[in-house]
């Protein structure tokens, strides 16, 4: 099971340790729930095989930081790692709520 890196990130050509051996530091309720649970589906959705592709970008050291505490995450790797598999693996469940609201009969009787 995934658990949070205080590790700093994998040098080069290294595994991450993102969803292997990771440590939780400070975080919020939940926050490693869900990290394990996005991470443990991404591995077996086949989504975190091999790591030969490369991801590089500016952004403010605000959202990284507020990321970091949200999450408990503390390697910039395992964050990015992190992230894209949230977006991978999104089932678009508020676009399919907001697509069938009121699509059910209101006079079904639900037993409850």
């Amino acid at each position: 099971m995934p658990k949070i890196s205080t590790k700093k990130p994998a040098s080069r050509g290294k595994r991450s340790t993102l969803g292997h051996k990771t440590k939780i530091g400070k975080l919020r309720v939940g926050a490693a729930s869900r990290v394990t649970a996005v991470m443990s589906a991404a591995e077996h959705s086949g989504l975190l095989g091999e790591k030969r592709a490369r991801i590089a970008g500016r952004t403010s050291r605000e959202l990284i930081q507020r990321a970091k505490q949200q999450t408990g995450i503390a390697a910039d790797t395992d964050l990015i790692e992190f992230a894209l598999a949230s977006l991978a693996l999104d089932d678009n469940f508020s676009e399919t709520f907001r697509k069938t609201m009121g699509s059910v009969d209101p006079n079904l009787k639900l037993g409850f």
